[in-house]
C-alpha cells in the first residue's frame, strides 16, 4: 500500500513537471520570433502525461476508484457484489500482467531501434520504465484486492 501511495505521489510530481514545462513553453513564445527555435514542449508533455497516467493506475486499483456500473448491481446482495469485484480484480490482474509483458518487450524494441523524439532527440524508451513499474504495482494491488474480495464473498456466503 505504501509503495502504491508513493507511486501516486510521484505521478503528482510528474504533473507538476508538466506544468513547469508548459510555463517555460509559454515564456519561450516571446523569444521564438527572434531565435526561430521550438522548445519541444509538446514532446515532453506527451511523454510525461503518459507517465503520470500510468502512475495513478495502481492507486485507482488499490482503492477501488476505477469506473464501475453500479446500475447492474443495485439489487445484488453482498456476496454477488464481492464476487463480481473479485472477478474484476482477476481480470485486472491478468490484463495488466499481459500488458506489463508487452510493454517490457516494447521498451526493449524502442531501445534497440534508438527511437527518439523529433525535435529534442530524447530517447523514447525511458518513458516505458515507469509504465512497466506501474503495471507491476497494479498486478500487486489487484492480487491484494482479489484476496480481500474473495474473503468477503466467502464470508458473505457463510452469513446467508
Amino acid at each position: 500500500e505504501r509503495a502504491v501511495r508513493f507511486w501516486a505521489i510521484c505521478g503528482g510530481l510528474v504533473l507538476l513537471a508538466i506544468v513547469a514545462v508548459n510555463v517555460v513553453e509559454v515564456a519561450s513564445t516571446v523569444t521564438r520570433p527572434l531565435t526561430g527555435r521550438f522548445s519541444g514542449a509538446v514532446e515532453l508533455t506527451s511523454m510525461l502525461a503518459a507517465v503520470a497516467a500510468f502512475c495513478f493506475l495502481p492507486y485507482a486499483q488499490l482503492t477501488h476508484a476505477n469506473a464501475s456500473a453500479e446500475l447492474f448491481t443495485a439489487r445484488a446482495g453482498p456476496r454477488a457484489i464481492a464476487a463480481l469485484r473479485a472477478l474484476g480484480c482477476l481480470v485486472a490482474l491478468g490484463f495488466c500482467a499481459f500488458l506489463m509483458w508487452r510493454m517490457t518487450e516494447g521498451m526493449a524494441d524502442q531501445r534497440a531501434r534508438g527511437l527518439a523524439t523529433t525535435i529534442l532527440g530524447v530517447p523514447v524508451w525511458p518513458a516505458y520504465v515507469p509504465a512497466v513499474i506501474s503495471l507491476g504495482l497494479v498486478v500487486a494491488a489487484a492480487a491484494v484486492n482479489l484476496r480481500e474480495e474473495g474473503a468477503r464473498a466467502l464470508a458473505a456466503e457463510e452469513r446467508q
